[in-house]
């Protein structure tokens, strides 16, 4: 019996002296790997705003009119998730035209919504710059902290400093190298990325992330964007595709039928709904970039869906969300999970086209024979009037150019992944505005022909001898809004 105990009590004494050895007692400071690995992991999930620095946020919607309702939509939509995210509206900026909430057009006055089911987005949204304050102008220098080169609004800029993070959504029309505006000019690749490496250069950020929804955007930084100057953007489309909008009239999932526009963006909406949901500290951008990406892709048929891509510095793509965008505490139970899904959709709409559901919508729904149906018709006529006035002209110019066979050949060349748009952005704007003096407004539609301007630059043909072929191609310019050149030129 003194025996058995004996051998008991020396197997748990060597128990104990093993699991001593195996894991020594160390010096507070000193941490083992595994618990070093944990302790930082508590750390991030523990952050602070101070550890962060400033978290900054500019939201642009580059759009006006009841048929673009979306490009609001997706920005009072960012802009709630941003403030349940902890950011200050003094560190939130806002460009809408703000003709949306209030329009005679709009079912539910002073109400925007982002989705069919969804509240009010539009509620609390700080109208920083409003109407024509929607410039190229004012958005260079809000991002560079100029005040002294802003024309009207509220004043604020990213006066940011060497530890801050910075957030861009732009939400737009757009085209090859371009991003459409409310006001003239629109705004081109190689000066929004200039202003990004002044920004840079000026030490007044730690990173930045841009997010871009509109077609082709992925040209906007296609050979431009630097992987050095801290700059991560995810884009809505590769470029030389559309990017789509969602929730609109006669498509799944559709908006609520008093509405005759689309909702939201489906890039803009699958970022935004997932950012809804998660606890934002432990979801990366990298993660958010598959899932966006994943649900853009339509079922992976890319029928009704788009290639997201990413640019920059693509290093940063391992930080959390919560750095840039904040996190809403109600969501700190829902973790990130790299199966995570969002509900697919069987339909979307060409963003150049959601305007065309709209005018047709609304010409359907009035009664026939009345006054308003007339006017509808009116406005549908004169929208696919300047579409076939504008294609038309610039395939005729390309056939003038290059003769009729090789002339859509050299109009359509897209050049190899990595490469820009154009060598000389200068030709491409100059080759706009001779295009625009003899053959009226591109618009937001003829932002799609940016490529055959480009590729006309590439070619070494200079802006003279387009004015020529252009003054034979188109005699006068259509007298219906959208070819006017009244309010300026794209460029």
């Amino acid at each position: 019996m003194v025996a058995a105990r004996l051998r008991i009590a020396l197997l748990l004494l060597s128990v104990c002296l093993c699991s001593a050895w195996a894991r020594p007692r160390l010096e507070p400071t000193i941490r083992l790997p595994s618990e070093r690995a944990a302790a930082a992991a508590a750390a991030a999930d523990d952050e602070t705003d101070d550890a962060v620095g400033t978290r900054w946020a500019v939201l642009v919607a580059g759009s006006s009119g009841y048929y673009n309702y979306r490009h609001q939509a997706d920005i009072c939509h960012a802009y709630q998730i941003m403030k349940k995210g902890g950011l200050k509206d003094e560190n939130i900026i806002v460009f809408m035209y703000n003709d949306i909430a209030h329009s005679t057009e709009n079912p539910r006055p002073g109400v925007i919504i982002n989705h069919p089911q969804g509240g009010d987005v539009y509620a609390g949204v700080p109208k920083d710059y409003t109407g024509r304050e929607v410039s190229v102008n004012n958005f260079f220098a809000v991002l560079l902290g100029n005040k002294t080169a802003l024309t009207g609004g509220s004043g604020k800029v990213v006066d940011s400093g060497p530890n801050d993070h910075i957030f861009v959504f732009y939400s737009d029309h757009g085209g090859p190298g371009v991003l459409g505006m409310p006001t003239y000019p629109y705004l081109y690749g190689d000066d929004l990325v200039d202003v990004l490496k002044k920004k840079h250069a000026a030490g007044t950020y730690k990173s930045l992330v841009f997010y871009l929804e509109a077609c082709e955007s992925g040209s906007i930084f296609e050979g431009l964007l630097p992987d050095d100057i801290n700059v991560y953007a995810t884009t809505a489309s590769n470029a030389e595709e559309s990017s789509w909008g969602t929730y609109c009239p006669g498509e799944f999932p559709s908006p609520p039928p008093e509405y005759d526009t689309c909702l939201g963006d489906l890039y803009s909406v699958s970022w935004m709904e997932d950012s809804d949901f998660h606890n934002l500290r432990t979801e990366s951008l990298k993660q958010q970039y598959k899932l966006v990406k994943d649900r853009t892709a339509g079922q992976d048929t890319f029928s009704y869906g788009s290639h997201v891509m990413q640019y920059g510095s693509l290093e940063l793509n391992v930080q959390k969300l919560f750095s840039y965008i904040g996190t809403n505490p109600a969501n700190d139970g829902n973790t990130f999970v790299e199966d995570n899904s969002l509900p697919s959709f069987s339909k979307a709409v060409n963003q150049r086209d959601a305007d065309l559901v709209y005018f047709w919508q609304k010409y359907r729904k009035l009664a026939d024979g009345a006054s308003e149906k007339n006017e509808a018709r009116k406005e549908l006529l004169e929208v696919m009037a300047h579409r076939s006035h504008v294609d038309s002209s610039v395939e005729l110019i390309g056939s003038l150019l290059f003769g009729s066979e090789d002339g859509p050949r050299v109009l359509k060349a897209v050049r190899a992944a990595g490469e820009p748009l154009v060598d000389d952005w200068s030709c491409l704007k100059s080759m706009v505005r001779t295009f625009e003096a003899q053959c009226g407004s591109l618009a937001q539609y003829g932002m799609k022909h940016m490529r055959s301007f480009a590729n006309i630059c590439n070619a070494g043909i200079l802006p003279e001898a387009v004015s020529k072929v252009a003054a034979q191609a188109c005699t006068s310019i259509p007298s219906n809004p959208w070819s006017s050149i009244h309010k300026g030129f794209s460029a």
